[in-house]
C-alpha cells in the first residue's frame, strides 16, 4: 500500500464537508444509515431521523451525519434511560452527559484487488444453524452476533467432524456494498486457513451480485489486518465503534428539539 497515498486519502477523509445529503456523501461514510435507508430499509425502526435495527438482529444505531440536540433526545427515546447505544464506524460523539461504556478505533477496508472465489468446503448456514452459531462466537467474540443476526445476509461456515469450526457472513448493506462480518475460527483448527477461505468465498457471493465487499477491524488488531490486507482489502479510512449509556434522566424527545431551535 502506498503510505503517501493513504495519508492523502485520510486528510481527504477528515476535511471533507459534512452534510445530511446522502447525494454527497459516500456510501461508506455513514454505513449502518447508508444500509437502513437503503437494502436493509425492512429492518429500520425509526424515531424521527433516527434508525435502528431490531435489537435482535444487531445492536447498532444510525443518525443523520451532523445529529442535533433533537436526534439525541430521539436516541435516547428509542433506547430507554439509561439503555445502550452502540455507533458502528460514526465519528460523532454523544452528548457529553452520556457515559461513554466502550470505545475502539476502527478501520475500514474495501475490496481493492480480493481474489475472490467460491470453497468447495463452505457451506450456507440458516436459522436452524443459529445455536451453533452462537456458541462458536461465545468462544470466539468476533463481534455482535444476535439470535436475527444471520437474517441480514449469506453466511457461510466450515464444519469438522459434524461440528461449526468456522464462520463468515455478510452484515451492514450499504447501497452497492456489503460488509464481511462475523469471521471466526474455533480454536482448534486455527493456523489452516480457514477465515481467510470463507472470507475470499463470502466475497465471492458479493461479488457475484455486482457489489464491493468491505469490512472493519479493530484498529489495534494488527493480525487480521495484515491477514485482510493480504486478501485484497485496502484501508480506505479510520473510524471508530464505541457503546454509551443514556441518561437515567433526560428531556423529552419534543424538548429536545423545541431546544435545537433556539
Amino acid at each position: 500500500m502506498d503510505g503517501t497515498r493513504t495519508r492523502k486519502t485520510m486528510t481527504q477523509n477528515r476535511t471533507r464537508p459534512r452534510t445530511d445529503d446522502p447525494s454527497r456523501l459516500h456510501p461508506l461514510d455513514n454505513p449502518a444509515r447508508s444500509s437502513l435507508t437503503g437494502p436493509h430499509a425492512h429492518f429500520a425502526e425509526s424515531r424521527g431521523r433516527v434508525l435502528r435495527y431490531p435489537a435482535d438482529v444487531t445492536p447498532w444505531l444510525a443518525l443523520p451525519d451532523a445529529p442535533e440536540a433533537r436526534d439525541w433526545a430521539d436516541v435516547a427515546a428509542l433506547a430507554g434511560p439509561g439503555g445502550s447505544v452502540a455507533l458502528a464506524a460514526f465519528q460523532e460523539p454523544p452528548p457529553r452527559d452520556w457515559e461513554i461504556v466502550f470505545r475502539a478505533e476502527g478501520v475500514q477496508l474495501v475490496d481493492a484487488s480480493v481474489d475472490a472465489a467460491p470453497d468447495p468446503e463452505a457451506v450456507p448456514l440458516g436459522p436452524d444453524d443459529v445455536p451453533e452459531m452462537l456458541d462458536l462466537v461465545a468462544r470466539t467474540r468476533p463481534g455482535p452476533f444476535l439470535t436475527r443476526t444471520v437474517e441480514l445476509g449469506t453466511y457461510l461456515g466450515i464444519r469438522r467432524g459434524g461440528a461449526l469450526v468456522a464462520m463468515a457472513g455478510e452484515r451492514l448493506h450499504p447501497p452497492g456494498f456489503t460488509e464481511i462480518s462475523g469471521v471466526c475460527t474455533d480454536e482448534s483448527v486455527r493456523g489452516q486457513g480457514l477465515a481467510s477461505r470463507l472470507v475470499l468465498a463470502v466475497a465471492h457471493g458479493i461479488r457475484e451480485r455486482g457489489e464491493t465487499p468491505f469490512l472493519h477491524a479493530s484498529a489495534s488488531n494488527t493480525g487480521a489486518i495484515r491477514l485482510y490486507e493480504s486478501l485484497g482489502f485496502g484501508l480506505r479510512r479510520r473510524t471508530e465503534f464505541l457503546s454509551a449509556l443514556v441518561p437515567a434522566t433526560l428531556p423529552s424527545a419534543d424538548a429536545g428539539r423545541r431546544a435545537s431551535l433556539r
